[in-house]
């Protein structure tokens, strides 16, 4: 596909969650591309975030463990590195949650027009089949939605908590500081090790739902 072709369904997408999904629809059709293929699309990039997310989370961790054991050295560095982690961390949370938006808007569109087609049908045997097969979709959609937004809920208590520690290693640069941190050290790390776990889980639903679509 050519660069122009790219920018021109680029703007497209920024239209479609702008208050103008119909003209965004009508475009990609003639592309080629069906509301189910757009889903696919959306979840992709949802999971695909997801997978960017959990990067910058476990790069926090990493880095909360290496201050908790601090032994010396340029205190205010390490500071700057972990104020970048959390700045990070986010910037990919706000991403994840742009993503997950977008994809359930997608699929409520997509749901809607399968519903009202189904109505076209005067065989009841394809009307049935059809009808099973959206409820079948929908069903394993609203496990994949619970699942990503389960896991970007849980990215909040961890923001605010790394934010913490990031503040108050701010205004205290100095090993007491680090040695007040550490109090809260099965905390953090608990909370950032149950977000990448519920990150795993979302990310294993987003692919087997892709399957699905193929």
């Amino acid at each position: 596909m050519s660069i122009i072709i790219r920018s021109f369904l680029a703007a497209f997408v920024l239209l479609a969650f702008t208050g103008c999904q119909s003209a965004y629809y009508s475009t990609m059709e003639k592309f080629g591309y069906e509301k189910r293929d757009l889903l696919k699309r959306a979840v992709t990039k949802a999971r695909d975030e997801q997978k960017q997310a959990q990067t910058e989370f476990q790069d926090a961790l990493t880095r909360m463990k290496l201050l908790y054991g601090f032994n010396g050295g340029d205190l205010e560095k390490t500071y700057s590195k972990l104020k970048s982690d959390l700045d990070r961390c986010t910037a990919e949370a706000a991403d994840v949650r742009k993503r997950i938006q977008e994809m359930d808007q997608v699929s409520r569109d997509l749901f809607a027009e399968w519903e009202k087609e189904i109505g076209q049908f005067t065989n009841p045997t394809f009307a049935s089949d059809s009808r099973r097969k959206l409820s079948d979709t929908r069903s394993r959609y609203q496990q994949l939605s619970s699942s990503l937004q389960a896991a970007e809920a849980t990215m909040e208590p961890v923001l605010r908590s790394l934010n913490e520690q990031v503040l108050y290693l701010k205004h205290n640069l100095n090993a007491a500081a680090i040695d007040s941190m550490k109090g809260q050290a099965n905390q953090i790390t608990g909370q950032i090790d149950l977000l990448l776990q519920q990150m795993n889980v979302s990310i294993a639903e987003a692919d087997a739902f892709i399957k699905t679509l193929q």
